[in-house]
């Protein structure tokens, strides 16, 4: 595209808006956010968008700043002041995407909340929406009706393993069937980057009504270090129950490996046994609700801006994302440039 970039974060993303920002050599531009009595509030930019090509960095997660719901409509609400400020095209740039997991009906009458979220962005006038590893991509991909791109953290944990596991006996574990494709995905990039097979097996998993059940470990894990491979952790229930099977069955070792890491108000208990040796996620989320003890000593975090970074310089200049996807061990994908 041949017109300017320019690189917005509102306030509850500022931090990494200027990671990213960084890594792409330029500032964040300047915008307000107004807050007023009654829990209504208002943001525009503060300079001139007319005919530029907008990015608009906001992870929408809830913290004890803001909920979920407030951050997702400043962002709305912020795309559809830039569109009627005539941005000749805006881009959401959303680490986290708030209700990705409520993708179809699971009971009668459920809602399918992805598509109204969807909707939202269409609305407003959004053309394109960038993300890092949704729930379920077939549902992401036919919910919108604006251009989508998918990033995926597989090749930073590769990075990272290949780093901290070489030379063990490894095995990739799913959580549930349902993760099978992730995991045999990161299984095969693993193995080619150290140049060895590795097995793959699966942890047994119903879940009916917010009560998990499911006991059976189809995996060989005998005298082996395990990856657990997950795109979320929420409670921590499906990491904790999986890793402890794992231990029973004779793992020498356990990690857990998870794109986005959620954790609700107790997953710290949750997480606090000694099951598992390290607990790895990307920085889409800040782990503030996670004891400092557990963050400093046994959570590994992964810098996924450059990952943003590249792909905002690609679409900017109409390249493609597919290569990036394809990128292993460059300083594209670590740097951005």
């Amino acid at each position: 595209m041949d017109s300017e970039l320019v690189l917005f974060a509102l306030n509850a993303s500022r931090a990494y808006g200027d990671k990213i920002a960084t890594r792409l050599g330029l500032p964040l531009s300047p915008h307000e956010e107004r807050s007023f009595e009654d829990g209504e509030h208002k943001a525009r930019p503060l300079l001139n968008v007319r005919g530029r090509d907008i990015f608009v960095v906001q992870s929408l997660y809830g913290d004890e700043s803001e909920s979920v719901n407030d951050k997702l409509c400043r962002l709305l609400f912020f795309i559809g002041a830039l569109k009627d400020a005539s941005a000749a095209r805006v881009t959401a740039v959303v680490p986290y995407l708030c209700y990705a997991r409520k993708d179809r009906k699971t009971q009668t009458r459920d809602p399918v909340t992805t598509r109204y979220v969807a909707a939202l962005f269409e609305a407003v006038g959004t053309d394109r929406l960038v993300t890092l590893d949704v729930h379920n991509l077939a549902a992401f991909q036919n919910a919108f009706r604006c251009r989508t791109d998918h990033l995926e953290a597989r090749k930073l944990f590769v990075e990272f393993f290949q780093r901290t596991l070489r030379g063990e006996k490894l095995v990739v574990l799913s959580p549930d069937i349902g993760g099978m494709k992730r995991a045999e995905a990161f299984r095969e990039e693993l193995a080619r980057a150290l140049g060895e097979a590795i097995p793959i097996g699966f942890m047994e998993k119903q879940r009916a009504r917010g009560v998990v059940s499911g006991e059976t470990l189809f995996a060989e894990v005998r005298e082996r270090t395990v990856i657990i491979i997950d795109d979320l952790i929420s409670t921590g229930t499906t990491i904790a129950r999986a890793s402890q099977a794992c231990r029973e069955r004779g793992a020498e070792r356990v990690f857990a490996a998870a794109t986005h890491g959620a954790f609700a108000t107790k997953a710290g208990e949750t997480l606090g046994g000694d099951t598992f040796e390290k607990l790895v996620v990307t920085d889409s989320l800040p782990p503030f609700r996670l004891p400092p003890e557990l963050t400093r000593n046994r959570l590994a975090i992964l810098d996924a801006a450059g990952l943003f970074a590249a792909a905002i310089k690609r679409i900017h200049q109409g390249g493609s994302l597919v290569e990036l996807l394809e990128i292993s061990n460059t300083r594209e994908a670590q740097h951005g440039d």
